[in-house]
């Protein structure tokens, strides 16, 4: 796939960073700050989704995506294979298990690439982030390996990663809000990976997950699902050596962060793109909204 950079709009970006995974997923500002050309630019689902969380919006995909042409999860799988974006055999295979429409809202186009409102100040990631952080974790995510999910949220991610590591492994969910845990256990028991719950190998817990989940610890693998100020030093130490974490950092602008911890224990860190995550706060917080 050829992009040239006057075919690109990337949301709310103050540069552009040529190789294509840089294009993945700009900062997004909501919509008084961005800028573009409606004649170009069209979507059926234009609302406040689009700025909530892990989203790359540039032109060529985003105007693919608009309207109802993607309605199965085998063939939103494929066009991100098309888009670049998917390149792992192992990553379009799990996500293809994955019914992607199983962990959204009633009622919200399930396949088009865009965050959706869950509830509670929380989302659900766009389809491209989800495919992006599970290729960086690909490596930790082998069978019989351990995965954390921090902000798991409907379970999708999660359910993904207990696939992965298969019933050899473990996939732990950790999310604050005591409905959403209830209402991804129930999600996930309508997936693939619901063998995998019920024989233990996948659960989701209520807790804070700027805390990890040190039961289970340590980690081959760590997603954190929302923007962090600095890395939390637990998740840090629930790390294995060898392991490696995926977590955003930042406030207003905010990056990707990729987070190894050396088999000597020593820790290197990289950035991987710009995003816009919502904050991994406490409860109480993300509750009132900040």
């Amino acid at each position: 796939m050829n992009l040239s950079y006057s075919s690109v709009i990337a949301y709310g970006c103050r540069y552009f960073a040529p190789p294509f995974k840089q294009l993945l997923s700009y900062t997004l500002l909501p919509p008084h700050h961005h800028h573009r050309r409606p004649s170009l630019l069209h979507s059926s689902f234009n609302n406040l989704n689009r700025f909530l969380t892990g989203n790359s919006l540039f032109f060529r995909m985003e105007r693919f995506w608009s309207g109802s042409a993607i309605d199965k999860n085998k063939a939103m799988v494929e066009h991100l294979q098309r888009y670049g974006v998917i390149t792992s055999k192992k990553v379009a295979e799990v996500m293809e298990k994955i019914d992607r429409a199983l962990f959204v809202p009633d009622g919200t186009p399930p396949y088009v690439d865009t965050p959706m409102a869950i509830g509670y100040n929380a989302t659900i990631s766009a389809p491209h982030m989800h495919a992006t952080c599970l290729q960086l974790l690909e490596e930790n995510l082998q069978p019989g390996m351990r995965a954390l999910d921090v902000g798991s949220g409907t379970g999708y991610l999660t359910a993904c990663f207990a696939l992965m590591v298969g019933p050899q492994g473990r996939a732990i969910g950790v999310e604050h809000i005591p409905e959403l845990v209830a209402s991804s256990i129930k999600n996930i028991e309508k997936s693939l990976a619901a063998s995998l719950l019920k024989e233990g190998s996948l659960s989701v817990h209520v807790g804070d997950g700027r805390k990890g989940w040190p039961e289970c610890a340590q980690y081959d693998a760590i997603h954190v699902g929302a923007a962090a100020p600095e890395i939390p030093q637990p998740l840090i130490d629930q790390l294995k050596p060898g392991g490696r974490m995926v977590i955003p950092v930042g406030n207003i602008f905010q990056d990707l962060k990729v987070v190894n911890k050396n088999l000597d224990g020593s820790i290197s860190v990289r950035s991987e793109t710009s995003v816009r995550y919502v904050p991994l706060t406490s409860r109480d917080a993300q509750l009132r909204g900040y």
